[in-house]
């Protein structure tokens, strides 16, 4: 996944580098400079960025195309959904995403301001590492899978940005199943727990990101565990804290989402049913490996996807494949996330794509 850019420019900035076992090249391919500096072809190029603050881009009136209808654009950090609300309100922003419901619902009934969702190529789960005993029973993976109160969530903390969706490829993708078929049942729970030798539950840990909805989401689960005798610890981090831990293999149960980089179902595929060398040293770190999941059949079954020609059958082993994550995996796919947005009515152009770079701000004007 990468961008086409000027390869004179970025020569140009380019970082020598002292190779190591880690890093065979002798220079940084431009990549230190390229962070707050512009080498692209687009609509518009980078006028300024400042961490955790503020991206500034402007028109480039050297685009090969129709030229961007806004002058300049400005994306600034703003972490808590009320305080964009208001600043929406205000008219100090024209547009506010990732909004939480109450805040969207609130813009919904202003005169001023309106409301748009798309469905993202986007998929909120939970993953039980393999290395714990306990969480690495397939009854007890099952048992998981009982134990999220899916229809409270999608009414309440998801309400409006999320729909229930239980497998790993989203809908729109070539072979995606629409197949939900489990619900909360804290009896079928309790009972597959008893036959992994666990009738009287156990103690277990969950990272989650700061912020919602993941929050709301493990609180519910830690509710809803908790009726199966499960105790459930939540430990907070921000998002560097929580996903160094889970790419190292620390964690217990991780709580977070996973976007597609590119449209294709191999995308997720490749990741959630793929782990081709299961050991701490491996080289290609999938959402499988990261959780020790050694399925070395599944991984023979996702490249044989990548590669097939014809689209029917390559639909349908990706069925397969989907079926058998269902059944058998340490992921709990909870739901597909609907992007949101508010926005001031005198805005003109603005859509919402399928995936989190797809967001063009090019044909966007302004009355």
């Amino acid at each position: 996944v990468a961008s086409v850019v000027d390869s004179k420019l970025v020569k140009e900035h380019v970082a020598a580098v002292t190779p190591s076992a880690d890093y065979k090249w002798d220079n940084d391919f431009g990549n230190a400079w390229l962070k707050t500096g512009y080498a692209g072809s687009g609509q518009y190029k980078l006028r300024e960025w400042r961490a955790n603050e503020a991206v500034v881009l402007e028109r480039n009136d050297n685009y090969n195309g129709e030229k961007a209808k806004l002058a300049r654009v400005i994306y600034r950090n703003m972490k808590e959904s009320s305080a964009q609300r208001l600043a929406l309100e205000a008219g100090d922003i024209d547009v506010a995403r990732n909004l939480e419901p109450n805040d969207l619902d609130a813009i919904a009934k202003n005169a001023d301001l309106t409301t748009t969702s798309a469905p993202k190529g986007t998929v909120y789960y939970i993953s039980l590492n393999q290395k714990n005993p306990n969480l690495a029973k397939p009854e007890v993976r099952q048992a998981f899978r009982y134990l999220v109160d899916y229809d409270a969530l999608s009414t309440t903390i998801l309400k409006g940005i999320g729909e229930i969706h239980q497998s790993f490829l989203p809908k729109g993708d070539l072979g995606a199943i629409d197949d939900n078929p489990f619900k909360l049942d804290v009896a079928e729970a309790k009972e597959l727990l008893a036959k992994a030798g666990l009738a009287d539950g156990f103690k277990v840990t969950m990272d989650v990101r700061t912020g919602q909805p993941t929050t709301g989401m493990a609180e519910s689960i830690q509710q809803t565990l908790g009726q199966a005798g499960i105790q459930l610890e939540i430990i907070p981090g921000d998002g560097k804290q929580t996903l160094t831990k889970y790419r190292a293999r620390n964690h217990d149960i991780y709580i977070g989402n996973w976007g597609q980089d590119y449209f294709d179902p191999n995308s997720n595929a490749q990741t959630f049913a793929s782990n081709p060398d299961n050991s701490d040293a491996a080289k290609i770190k999938t959402l499988a490996w990261r959780n020790a999941w050694d399925i070395p059949d599944l991984t023979k079954q996702t490249e044989a996807a990548l590669l097939e020609k014809d689209s029917a059958k390559r639909a349908d082993m990706y069925k397969d494949l989907q079926k058998k994550i269902l059944d058998t995996s340490p992921f709990v796919i909870i739901h597909q996330q609907l992007e949101v947005a508010g926005l001031r009515k005198n805005l003109k152009g603005f859509a919402l794509g399928p995936s989190f770079d797809t967001n063009f701000v090019g044909p966007v004007s302004k009355e």
